[in-house]
């Protein structure tokens, strides 16, 4: 035994270093667990689709499944929740449903944002004008049950792990500004979760596009781009997708735009920018170095907006779902500031528009800034005051938006709420 060293001599010393050394290593990888989880939500008997305020059009046919998905990340006894589901919106009288039934992680935590594809049963119970809605109500009640399941799947699924996050610029013909081309913002952000075997698990996509190739007129139900953007990411060893919309409005939209003037608007469509986003986010992500232990911070403040429109009025008052205001006047939503690693995530109750995505992200502290809109609420249109009706062409996002103080209050609390917290 004396020539293995175990009587204290410098062989032991070196045994006892090493494995201190590897004990710490595993201990530090173990501190950070993720997991994901998915459900498909796609209607049977298939339902009338959405594509905006009004009602909805019957649906004859499906191309690709709706889901709901959630990553959980985890570090120490902090624990958030990145859920995407496939509908227009996804307002927070529903998420306050899924976070009463999920124990696992602070509701405040659970950040719950909508892909916006414009072809999928409507979530925010419009009313038709007659006192009642096109929405089936028990329809969203199930979702709302999946929704819950796959959290707590995903808590089930939580393992070591690590993180790549990168950002990067998406090349290629898959999203512009319909009514000013080259006012967009081009980046993708990417957060990729490794498993103990430094193979993907996970593949968030953090990209600014309305989902809308198919759009409700066809009488589709579909997920649109989102669903082959999923497909591509698990083709190519991506591991599971998930993707959050970013400062979409205004009207960032995918761009099937051909030569001839007009526009793809079929399967096919969908299946060439789903696809080619999936390779780009792949691409950016790809070099990215290895987060072995990602620190994660989650803060969440209540915003509170005025409502002006009257067509945002007639909705709150309107649905069967039981929105509310304050005595004021006002809504309330959650709005959520996350660092995970170098990055740091910024949500946003809406469809802001670009300016508003890029100056937020410009005053964010990450190395990598992400913008999760359509996030734990969907009040529409985000616009500044001196956007508001400012133009003829955004008469209609300026219709659907609270009010003209919209933009200009969300821009102020996020900038609180950045300079209360830690920079990651």
């Amino acid at each position: 035994m004396r020539g293995l060293g175990l009587q204290g001599g410098p062989m032991c010393s070196r045994l006892f270093f090493w494995a201190g050394l590897l004990v710490l290593t595993l201990a530090a990888k173990a501190d950070f667990r993720a997991g994901i989880a998915t459900r498909t939500v796609t209607p049977d008997p298939l339902l009338p689709v959405s594509g905006g305020m009004g009602p909805s059009k019957p649906a004859r046919m499906k191309q690709g499944e709706l889901t709901v998905r959630a990553l959980i990340l985890e570090n120490g006894s902090t624990r958030v929740g990145f859920v995407s589901v496939d509908f227009l919106g996804f307002p927070a009288v529903l998420g306050n449903r899924v976070r009463q039934r999920v124990t696992e992680i602070p509701g405040d935590h659970l950040l719950i944002g909508a892909t916006h594809t414009h072809s999928a049963p409507d979530m925010y119970a419009f009313p038709d004008g007659k006192g009642g809605t096109s929405a089936d109500l028990k329809y969203l009640d199930r979702v709302v049950e999946a929704t819950a399941e796959v959290v707590h799947e995903a808590v089930r699924k939580l393992q070591p792990a690590t993180l790549k996050i990168a950002t990067g610029e998406a090349r290629g013909k898959i999203a512009y500004n319909y009514y000013a081309p080259d006012l967009y913002d081009p980046r993708v952000n990417v957060l990729q979760v490794l498993g103990a075997d430094d193979r993907p698990i996970a593949t968030l996509v953090n990209y600014a596009i309305h989902p809308e190739v198919i759009g409700s007129g066809q009488e589709i139900c579909s997920p649109d781009l989102i669903g082959p953007l999923y497909e591509r990411l698990a083709e190519r060893g991506g591991g599971v997708g998930i993707f959050l919309n970013s400062a979409q409005g205004g009207m960032v939209t995918a761009d099937n735009r051909q030569a001839n003037g007009g526009e793809a608007n079929d399967w096919a469509e969908c299946q060439r920018l789903g696809r080619l986003l999936a390779d780009e986010a792949l691409r950016v992500v790809a070099d990215a170095p290895v987060q072995t232990d990602p620190k994660l911070h989650v803060a969440a403040m209540t915003v509170r907006f005025p409502v002006e429109s009257p067509e945002m009025l007639a909705v709150l008052r309107g649905s069967p779902l039981g929105y509310s205001t304050d005595t004021e006047g006002r809504v309330a939503t959650t709005v959520n500031l996350v660092n995970v690693g170098t990055a740091q995530i910024l949500t946003v109750p809406g469809e802001a528009l670009p300016n508003i995505g890029y100056y937020l992200k410009r005053k964010m502290r990450g190395k990598q800034n992400f913008l999760f809109g359509l996030t734990n609420d969907a009040f529409g249109y985000i616009l500044t005051a001196v956007d508001w009706s400012s133009f003829k062409r955004y008469d209609y996002v300026s219709r659907t938006c609270l009010g003209e103080q919209t933009g200009d209050h969300l821009i102020a609390e996020s900038l609180r709420l950045i300079a209360e917290q830690p920079a990651p």
